[in-house]
């Protein structure tokens, strides 16, 4: 039988956006502005079209790595609209109070934002034999999602067994791609890589998730001076598409070296909130190292028929 993941896709998707996601632009999704501020919002909200911004999806996924939850809640409270699903990082929220964890739960939950816990408690409740139970906490704590993944316990499981044990919690599954210490990938380890990730994929898990650590420097495809291997990283994307991927970016430069790679329908993860506008303006070319790049700037304004002559903002013939 012919696997769903074997032809090529497109890499930018007709819908990044998963079931259950904060799109970012529905209607549905999106909060009322607060009464007696609507004039300058509505204008704020506006503005962005009229500079010629593209229309983009939310396709950052802000990580806690054991914030308070006033800090989370603010946050939320300003960008959930940008926000397709907030992660629980590492096991923070196992050995946070519950109370604490509940509050950042039910403030996402309020704005209809999504959440995901990190995959090192998964690896280590698999190495320890108690996997049903830690999706049973997962699933009471008010998940969304779990995420999967054999970066660093050495062990392996059966994707079709993890899907379904979720899926009886009511538990989406998303998959990590690459190990925590052994550097680097290379072409041989990419090639690996994807025909796991297929069969997680296969099994019924909704994303994968490209390994790059906290410091995006010697782990995933980061080189050890930081820089993006810009060619596995494309390999990724010509066989699973942007939809399917989220790539780990915890730094500035490799947010940024994603974002110039791929575009701005590129989805990003481990990103902090306090970074999360930054990342945003970048993505639709507002950022003053986006701005002149051609696939992430602006549109021309509507009048101009060529490009916009900035010294003395005229149109001049392209």
């Amino acid at each position: 039988m012919t696997s769903l993941h074997d032809s090529k896709p497109d890499r930018r998707a007709d819908d990044p956006r998963r079931s259950g996601y904060n799109d970012g632009v529905s209607g549905a999704r999106t909060r009322e502005p607060t009464a007696g501020v609507d004039a300058n919002g509505g204008r704020a909200r506006d503005f962005p079209g009229l500079l010629g911004v593209r229309s983009v999806p939310a396709a950052t996924v802000p990580f806690d790595p054991g914030y308070d939850p006033a800090t989370i809640e603010a946050h939320l409270q300003q960008s959930a609209a940008l926000i397709p699903m907030v992660k629980l990082s590492m096991a923070t929220w196992i050995v946070a109070d519950a109370r604490a964890v509940q509050c950042k739960i039910e403030a996402a939950r309020r704005l209809n934002v999504p959440v995901v816990c990190g995959g090192g408690p998964f690896e280590i409740a698999v190495a320890q034999h108690v996997l049903p139970e830690y999706l049973d906490l997962c699933a009471a704590t008010g998940f969304t999602r779990i995420e999967a993944g054999e970066g660093f316990t050495g062990t392996e499981h059966d994707p079709v067994e993890v899907v379904g044990l979720a899926h009886a919690r009511g538990l989406d599954v998303q998959f990590e791609l690459g190990r925590k210490h052994t550097g680097p990938m290379d072409a041989s380890e990419v090639t690996r890589l994807v025909e796991k990730g297929r069969r997680w994929l296969d099994a019924g898990a909704l994303q994968l998730v490209v390994e790059a650590r906290e410091s995006a420097a010697g782990a995933g495809l980061f080189h050890e001076d930081g820089s993006l291997d810009a060619r596995l990283a494309e390999q990724f994307a010509d066989v699973f598409g942007l939809a399917t991927l989220v790539f780990e970016a915890p730094t500035k430069s490799s947010q940024f070296a994603m974002l110039d790679l791929f575009g701005n329908e590129v989805w990003l993860t481990n990103v902090r909130f306090e970074e999360l506008l930054r990342v945003e303006i970048y993505r639709r070319g507002l950022h003053s190292d986006s701005f002149a790049r051609p696939h992430l700037r602006p549109h021309p304004p509507a009048h101009c028929d060529g490009d916009l002559d900035l010294t003395g903002a005229e149109c001049r013939p392209s």
